[in-house]
């Protein structure tokens, strides 16, 4: 049986895996230009997502902070709506 209750958790799982991966990476891991071009593009991607598909991802994505033990990962969860624009900035 696996581990995820659905394929959209899986999904975004491994959707957040590699982009934490990306965005800890040091210049000697990743090159910093093609980083932040896959970040940009997973920005880009996740902008065109239906307020129902942004909700979803949305809920997911507190729970999965809610969940993780690793202090700098869930900050990373936390910021990732902001982050990656699923929801306007803070006046």
């Amino acid at each position: 049986m696996s581990e995820y209750p659905s394929l959209t958790r899986a999904l975004a799982e491994g959707l957040v895996n590699v982009l934490w991966f990306v965005e800890s990476c040091e210049d000697e891991q990743m090159d910093p230009d093609d980083a932040v071009r896959v970040l940009e593009d997973a920005a880009h991607l996740l902008s065109g997502l239906s307020a129902g598909q942004r909700g979803e991802l949305l809920d997911l994505l507190d729970a999965m902070a809610a969940e993780e033990t690793d202090p700098e990962r869930r900050e990373f969860l936390e910021d990732f709506p902001e982050g990656f624009g699923l929801v306007d900035e803070p006046a």
